[in-house]
């Protein structure tokens, strides 16, 4: 994976559809990134591609730009970071007053270049790009209607499924907005969408708002804006931050300017629990306050509730580090680096030789030997789902030195899937749903081991408690997952192994 707010395996891996457990990273891997703009007599292409380039992190396996000039789309998407499926020459070719874009990490459908997003699709009034951040829990129904109706479905997406159902909608005579909510009550689960007609751009939000939107402005005149799904999107291009697309929200924008629809009653507000603790860059804005501070409350929590007596405290790169940075200022232990994160390793499909494994090949991180040297240390990181890394990472640790590891980690223990567009394990690979904390401390091999516990985590946020999906942690899905999807989640998982 690209440089950011996460800490992820030893060496790039592939998509989770292409390799064994042994050899996946030791987190949930992210959701995908959505970024459109109305912005009539800019380069909407070159701003589009700045902002997925700051929501890189969300999604590093395909990129795609669609831009509209008039009932003319222009289209370019392949597999890839940002930086190798863009260059000069194609954004030229990407003319355009208004654009949406996406970075993807796959959630659903395989890892091909026919699933990568933007989605296109005709209607009677034109075509429409869509692209999506989330996974629907009701594709099997919404997968046999569209076929009902004759829809030629290409990918094995989701998006793309939203995206048919909007055309369908308005083939029957609805406008763009009355077509997309129509659509939209179709759907069950989580979806943050971008969509590009010739027309203008729609931003909408599912009703529980479980996967972030953000609206931003630029300045001048006419009045023009950006959709993104966090405000780094947003920062990287000038824009500035209006406010958060709201749970059951549609927002239409086009040459009057921004129109605002409820389209459906808010439901309680379920915003992803780890969107703070993990997945946006430490950067982003949520609640008023950036991200990084969240987090630093999170490591002060984790001191309180789990002293420990050592010598360092640091964090896996990067994204422990404000935790670890909080723990030290809680704690009176001093913080220092004891891991060195290669910031030049971008995402690879080239795996290491089993020599290469077992010889403890570190193409992310390299232990600080001088500093870890006769020190009892503590490592602070956000998550573990299976543990393979994290005892890799102690066994560098103790190798390199250090006489004592101490392991902290800013959440509760990781106990059962997402299906909200995060890709975890099933349940039965989840090292929290089958050990103990002991047993985990045992089989990671460190002196100690603490989390976070729930309720610190989520009064960190200094928000309702209530308002925040928290599944992985409890096992209360605030949509209802059917069986089926279940059982399909635990038949692709046996597959890739």
């Amino acid at each position: 994976m690209i440089p950011h707010d996460s800490n992820m395996d030893d060496y790039p891996q592939q998509s989770s559809n292409q390799i064994n457990q042994e050899d996946r990273p030791d987190k949930q891997e992210e959701a995908c990134g959505v970024f459109g703009i109305y912005a009539p007599g800019e380069d909407v292409a070159k701003l589009t591609y700045f902002g997925l380039y700051a929501l890189q992190h969300r999604g590093q396996e395909s990129a795609g730009i669609a831009t509209f000039e008039g009932t003319t789309v222009h289209l370019h998407k392949d597999m890839g970071l940002v930086s190798q499926v863009f260059n000069e020459s194609v954004l030229q070719e990407l003319p355009g007053n208004l654009a949406v874009g996406h970075t993807r990490y796959s959630t659903t459908g395989s890892s091909r270049k026919v699933n990568a997003q933007p989605a296109v699709v005709d209607s009677r009034l034109g075509k429409l790009a869509l692209a999506h951040n989330g996974n629907l829990v009701n594709t099997v129904q919404l997968r046999e209607e569209l076929l009902q109706s004759q829809c030629n479905l290409v990918t094995t997406t989701d998006s793309e499924m939203v995206a048919f159902a909007i055309a369908e909608e308005v083939n029957a005579g609805a406008n763009w907005v009355d077509g997309c909510i129509q659509a939209c009550r179709r759907c069950q689960g989580a979806f943050s969408l971008v969509i590009g007609t010739p027309d203008g751009v729609m931003g909408v939000r599912d009703p529980n708002g479980i996967r972030p939107l953000v609206i931003g402005i630029l300045t001048g005149e006419p009045e023009r804006y950006v959709l993104a799904s966090e405000t780094c999107g947003l920062d990287i291009i000038g824009a500035e931050y209006l406010r958060d697309v709201l749970p059951g929200e549609l927002v239409w924008i086009n040459e009057e300017g921004l129109t605002s629809i409820q389209w459906q009653q808010q439901s309680q507000r379920k915003l992803c629990i780890f969107e703070m603790i993990y997945f946006a860059r430490p950067d982003s804005l949520m609640h008023e306050e950036t991200l990084y501070s969240y987090r630093m409350r999170l490591g002060r929590r984790l001191a309180a509730e789990s002293a420990v007596e050592a010598d360092l405290v640091f964090g896996v790169p990067d994204s422990g580090i404000p935790a670890a940075i909080g723990f030290s200022q809680a704690s009176g232990v001093a913080y220092g680096e004891g891991l060195i994160k290669n910031r030049y390793v971008g995402r690879t499909f080239i795996q290491p030789t089993q020599t290469m494994r077992e010889s403890g090949l570190r193409m992310k991180l390299n232990p600080l030997k001088d500093v870890l040297a006769g020190k009892r240390v503590v490592i602070v990181d956000d998550s573990i789902v299976r543990g393979t890394t994290s005892r890799k990472l102690v066994k560098t640790l103790r190798e390199a030195g250090a006489v004592e590891v101490h392991m902290r980690i800013s959440s509760p223990p990781v106990t059962h899937p997402c299906f909200y567009g995060i890709d975890t394990d099933t349940q039965d690979q989840l090292i929290a749903a089958t050990k103990s904390v002991a047993e985990i401390a045992k089989q990671l091999e460190v002196d100690s081991l603490a989390y976070l516990s729930w309720e610190g985590m989520l009064e960190a946020t200094r928000e309702d408690t209530n308002s925040f999906c928290s599944a992985c942690f409890t096992g209360d899905y605030p949509v209802a997952i059917p069986e089926q999807v279940k059982r399909s989640k635990l038949i692709l998982e046996k597959a890739t192994v």
